[in-house]
């Protein structure tokens, strides 16, 4: 069996002293796991980086068998990454969600161009919207769904402020007030595909997004949640 496809070098790990075991997420297979050989030497050693959007030849002999990678490198996104600390840390929180969240050989057509905005936008200065985005799409790609479309409580389309952290539905303001510092803020923001929110907005995204997905993947699946998406907002001081 031989796949080509395109993707994202999300995770590596040594494999002796010069192959790879390679995590990467493709455009039309998902999260593929394969080995290279000897790939580690000085010639390729930009190559091999998260982040970095790669051409891939997998091949294996029968479908259960682990796949061997022949990589090409398509842009070496990581030199975007490497210099800026923030963007640092929300490139560490994507690949260990990507990896510790998405099956393999899974199809994640809709998510990927969110993916691909995430990388693709990455100089400019709404940089970390895309990856807010990202992160509320991988809620539905896991089937972790919020109800934003009206007031849990009245039923009202109108004012809705707020998200219920117990039940994921929204809340509108006349009821949520007195309860604001226990809920989340409703993510205005992404419902009407706004890519220039405040810094606020994308925190408060954020946290509702990191709860979420600690809650209702991480620990149904008992799975540790990734440090480095636990530590983002630390390490993104928004205001």
């Amino acid at each position: 069996m031989i796949i080509n496809d395109e993707g994202y070098i999300i995770n590596l790990c040594r494999h002796g002293e010069k192959s790879l075991i390679l995590t990467i997420l493709t455009k039309e297979h998902g999260k593929m796991v394969g080995y290279v050989k000897n790939c580690l030497n000085k010639k390729s050693l930009g190559v091999y980086q998260q982040g970095n959007q790669i051409r891939v030849e997998a091949y294996a002999r029968v479908e259960e068998n682990m796949w061997n990678f022949h990589i090409e490198l398509i842009q070496a996104n990581a030199a975007n990454f490497i210099t800026d600390p923030k963007k640092l840390a929300v490139l560490s929180s994507f690949c260990a969600l990507c990896k510790d969240t998405m099956p393999e050989s899974q199809n994640v057509e809709n998510l990927y161009l969110c993916v691909e905005n995430f990388f693709n936008f990455i100089n400019e200065d709404n940089w970390l919207t895309h990856y807010c985005y990202f992160e509320f799409y991988l809620m539905s790609f896991l089937g972790i769904s919020l109800d934003l479309e009206k007031c849990a409580v009245t039923g009202s389309y109108d004012n809705l402020k707020y998200v219920s952290p117990k039940s994921g539905k929204a809340v509108c303001e006349e009821i949520g007030f007195p309860y604001r510092q226990q809920l989340y803020k409703y993510p205005q923001f992404i419902l009407d595909k706004n890519y220039h929110p405040q810094q606020e907005e994308m925190k408060n995204l954020l946290e509702m997004t990191g709860f979420f997905l600690h809650k209702n993947f991480f620990r149904t699946h008992y799975l540790k949640f990734p440090t480095n998406r636990a530590t983002l907002l630390e390490s993104l001081d928004l205001e």
